[in-house]
């Protein structure tokens, strides 16, 4: 289905854009709550997968803005699945509750973990996932990569039938996602011949550094490792990155362009994201559930918002003379109303340098290009994202 928009529609596009009202202030615990089931009712981000009554039975556990009475709230409704997973005798009823549990874990320590008790749920949430993909056909492989005395995780699954070698999505998760999310995404790959390797952001999950301008070093080491291994084409990897993600895969479609075949970047901070103003303005955004400052503050390593505002200009692919230079293929995808990145930098990135680009934009879509009921992020990977990287991945293995 080709739905790909030429850059000229931008500026058609662009007319659907209205400015975010300023908020001052982040929800208070009952508006969090009364949000929260909304999306569980309608599976939005970031409540996507948890079902309503689930939902209901946490947030009646819950008074406070306290971090570690969220994750115990919703930890105690992911233990009781737990518990179902591990009795169970039939593996798909099994394998169902892995599936529960991990979600509502994965909320536990939502939008980062901050306390001890969304560092113990987050742990729970990678327990339950690895649980679940023990049922997976073909095999996920958890792969560790040393990295400068730390070490670097990521999921790895290859398509099982698919002529060797095989190509390849470096799949990097965004600000509150996490490679467990960005893997149950990919699944939807293999079928498609494609394998994928399914990491954290800096600074989020179980990432060795915390993110600085030069983070993206990291994936140049997961893409040196992923050339070691034959029966993954080096000459065919594709990144792709969501939201805080889309940064480094935007970065790395300039300073990795020989490597790559091409990179997706859905919702791209590039240079008016980092600005001070437009930090200002955003940082209590509604679209965002909450606490997009503290987990801001989390992803970077820093203890005031003042300290990161100062620091934030640095990270700008202008400032860093990136824009202009070679890249690799780009598909950019967002949507015109999003209030966490604004639109501008979208077109900065399309209209840099002197490769053509591809563009998928929605007029009426918020951050990622999701809208209520007709785009949620489940349709925009399978309808625009996951097609656009089969048709390079196959025009890649089909050229001379």
């Amino acid at each position: 289905m080709r739905l790909f928009f030429a850059m000229l529609a931008l500026a058609l596009l662009g007319l659907a854009n209205e400015p975010a009202s300023a908020q001052t202030t982040d929800r208070t615990i009952d508006e969090i709550k009364t949000e929260t089931l909304a999306r569980a009712q309608t599976g939005a981000y970031p409540a996507l997968g948890i079902q309503p009554v689930d939902a209901s039975e946490a947030l009646g556990r819950i008074h406070s803005r306290d971090p570690d009475e969220w994750a115990a709230a919703w930890s105690a409704v992911a233990d009781t699945y737990m518990a179902k997973a591990k009795a169970a005798s039939d593996p798909k009823e099994a394998d169902a509750n892995f599936v529960r549990a991990w979600r509502l874990y994965y909320f536990a320590q939502w939008p980062s973990p901050t306390s001890a008790g969304k560092q113990a749920a987050y742990q729970k949430a990678i327990d339950a996932y690895l649980q679940h993909a023990r049922s997976f056909d073909p095999p996920l492989e958890v792969v560790h990569i040393p990295y400068e005395g730390k070490e670097i995780v990521g999921y790895l699954r290859l398509p099982a039938n698919a002529p060797r070698p095989v190509p390849i999505v470096l799949a990097i998760s965004g600000l509150d996602s996490r490679k467990e999310t960005v893997s149950e995404t990919y699944a939807a790959a293999v079928p498609e011949g494609i394998g994928f390797f399914a990491v954290d952001s800096p600074g989020t999950g179980q990432a060795p550094r915390k993110a600085d301008e030069s983070a993206d070093q990291m994936y140049s080491r997961v893409l040196d490792y992923l050339a070691t291994r034959g029966e993954i084409d080096k000459n065919r990897i594709l990144v792709h990155g969501q939201s805080f993600g889309a940064y480094w895969a935007a970065k790395l479609a300039h300073t990795e362009a020989k490597r790559l075949a091409g990179a997706v970047a859905q919702s791209p901070p590039i240079h008016r994201t980092f600005q001070q103003d437009f930090f200002r303005s955003r940082m209590y955004t509604r679209e965002y559930l909450f606490d997009y400052v503290p987990a801001s503050l989390f992803v970077y390593g820093m203890k005031s918002a003042d300290e990161l505002i100062t620091f934030l200009p640095k990270m700008s692919l202008q400032a860093q003379g990136l824009l202009g230079k070679p890249t690799a293929p780009i598909l950019v995808v967002g949507g015109s109303r999003d209030t966490q990145v604004p639109i501008e930098d979208l077109e900065l990135l399309i209209n840099s340098g002197t490769e053509p680009r591809e563009a998928w934009i929605n007029p009426a879509g918020g951050h990622m290009g999701r809208s209520a009921g007709t785009w949620p992020d489940p349709v925009i990977f399978k309808k625009i994202i996951l097609p656009w990287e089969v048709r390079h991945l196959s025009a890649k293995a089909s050229s001379p």
